[in-house]
């Protein structure tokens, strides 16, 4: 009998601690949470916004307003400079909204997130081709979008980017006379990236690259391609 009473003491006293240490936080109404989610975004305090978003998304995930909730937390995370919240944000989005109208959208803003952390030329490539993928992606799904012509120059800015460091590469293994790599690099240039303005460049050094290593022919073969693609070019005028 005092074991009985003893065990239902302890039951007792583990169902006090359990409701005294967790809370039951209560649903708030859709309405409630976006004007207060409105509210700190209007003040600029983008990280209380980009919470209060995603509360309303998490609380009322089957409301209307759900996706334009994730949209919001997205672009206040952005707002914020956390690009890494605002691409999670971005992501719940396309995982369960992958038809909403504003899909376009979302893809340019997941781009601007990697296109604002691409870095110095000299620095490894991730973040430009991120960015390139997701803009690529926006063009090529939505090319009459109003975010469209924008991505394309984004395109273009990391196209040229990213062949620019392709040919540093290519310019320090000159320097250590290790051609196959150098030559490697260059050809991947004139193949992948042959709208950039590397290309002239890239043409010039591969005609270096093969006379270095006895092969005039191949040589030849570049320098005619660098006068007949480029006449008026700054490379084509350093031809011998």
């Amino acid at each position: 009998m005092k074991k009985s009473l003893f065990l239902c003491a302890m039951c007792a006293t583990l169902v006090a601690c359990q409701s005294s240490d967790t809370k039951i936080t209560p649903q708030r109404p859709i309405g409630e949470i976006y004007e207060s989610a409105y509210r700190e975004f209007n003040r600029e305090n983008y990280d209380r916004a980009a919470s209060e978003f995603l509360d309303a998304e998490s609380q009322h995930p089957s409301h209307p307003y759900a996706a334009d909730a994730l949209v919001m937390a997205a672009y206040s995370h952005y707002m914020d400079d956390d690009f890494a919240g605002a691409i999670l944000a971005a992501d719940r989005f396309m995982r369960f909204h992958p038809g909403h109208p504003d899909v376009a959208y979302v893809l340019y803003l997941r781009g601007m997130c990697y296109y604002r952390q691409v870095s110095d030329v000299r620095r490894e490539p991730g973040m430009s081709a991120y960015a390139l993928q997701q803009f690529q992606q926006l063009v090529n799904r939505f090319p009459n979008s109003p975010y469209a012509d924008n991505a394309r120059n984004k395109i273009t800015i990391l196209k040229n980017y990213i062949a620019g460091k392709v040919m540093y590469s290519a310019r320090n293994e000159m320097r250590r006379q290790n051609w196959p790599s150098a030559i490697s690099h260059l050809q991947s240039i004139v193949t992948g990236a042959q709208e950039t303005v590397m290309t002239p460049e890239a043409l010039y050094r591969l005609t270096e690259c093969y006379t270095a290593i006895g092969l005039p022919h191949q040589a030849a073969g570049y320098a005619e391609m660098l006068r007949t693609n480029f006449p008026d070019n700054e490379w084509t005028k350093r031809l011998k």
